[in-house]
Formats: C-alpha cells, structure tokens, sequence
C-alpha cells in the first residue's frame, strides 16, 4: 500500500511539473485585466476559443474579448489582435467573433488586427511576431494563461497575462484540470523548439 501510495503521489508530481514551473514563471506578470499593476505593451493578444454555430461567441471567448476591450479603452495597448482559427474544426471563424464583439464593446475597427492562422497558442504567438510585436498582454481565462505566457516567451514574445473574474463553474474546473497534460504538451514543444535553434544557431523558435 505505501509502494501504491508513493507512486501516485510520484506520477501526480511529474504531471504537474509543467503547470507548477508556467505558474511560477508567471508571477508577477499575470494579472485580472482591472489590475493597476498590468504595464502598457504593444498589443492585447487576444486567444481564439469556441463559437458558436450561429456566430457568436462562447462565453469563454466573449470574456477574451471584454479583457482585451477593458486594455483598450485604459489606454493599456493601442492595438488588439484577434488570433484564432479562421476555419475551425466546426467551419467557424473564430477571429470574424472577436471581430464583431470588440466592435460592440467601442473598440474602433482600426484598432483590432485579426489572424486568422492562430489555431493554437504557439502558432498565435508566432503571428503577433510576425506583425511585428515584441511585447503583447495575453487576455484569456485564469487557468490558461501560464502556459499561453510560457509559450509567447519561449518564441520571443514578452508576454503579461490578463483575465476576467474567475467563476466557480463547472467549464471552468475543467479547464483547470486539462492545463496539466496541455501544459506538459507545451513542455514538450518548447524543448523541442530549443534543440532546433542550437542545431540552427538561430534565436527565434522553428515553424
């Protein structure tokens, strides 16, 4: 039984390395998007998440936005870019949501830049470099965002981290739950990602 017991609690350390190491990396810098310690960046970069089939945006992905929206208007970031998939598994453009909520919520449409090839966190990052930012404040739920900064940074990209109020709700505890093996899939890329560049001798992470 102790065999037993030690080597759960030996396997539920491993699993939760990666999370334990993105939230650590992350203090300091992950704030509620009404936080006064939030310091002004290029951009709000802003995750894609479900919608729904007739357009609109889940609630998950409408409070993104809201986040993005509340930086805009305190003047934190001039820009809010939109990264998702523009063809989801569901055929839904994600960004084209964002799009028409940000608008809804007074953000003027010079202002938001959308990406369509944002289909997961890395890739988004890698877009925002592409558009030529250096630094961004990533808007997206709690639970998400140590991983989504661990991997802006892990590509180049200065990352700060706001969220909406955190609900106690069921999606939500799942979402709490699923970062452990996302957070270790990001582990993994990001080690991978390492080796590339100091076989390339190169600073930016591989495509």
């Amino acid at each position: 039984m102790r065999v037993g017991t030690a080597t759960v609690a030996a396997a539920a350390a491993v699993l939760a390395a990666p999370q334990v190491y993105a939230r650590a990396s992350a203090r300091g810098r992950l704030h509620p998007a009404n936080s006064t310690l939030l310091r002004p960046a290029g951009a709000a970069l802003v995750l894609g998440a479900r919608v729904w089939p007739d357009g609109r945006p889940s609630r998950f992905l409408r409070e993104r936005v809201e986040v993005a929206a509340s930086l805009y208007h305190r003047g934190l970031v001039p820009l809010l870019v939109m990264t998702g998939a523009a063809h989801n598994r569901e055929g839904l453009d994600e960004t084209a949501a964002m799009w028409r909520t940000a608008l809804a919520l007074g953000v003027p449409a010079e202002a938001i830049t959308l990406d369509g090839a944002g289909h997961d966190t890395r890739a988004s990052a890698l877009g925002a470099l592409d558009l030529g930012l250096t630094d961004a404040i990533v808007c997206s739920q709690e639970f998400h965002l140590p991983r989504a900064m661990w991997l802006c940074r892990s590509v180049g990209l200065d990352a700060q981290g706001a969220h909406a109020p955190v609900l106690v709700r069921r999606h939500t505890a799942i979402g709490y739950a699923r970062e452990l093996p996302a957070t270790w899939k990001a582990a993994l890329e990001i080690g991978r990602d390492a080796g590339l560049r100091r076989e390339r001798g190169c600073g930016r992470a591989p495509r």
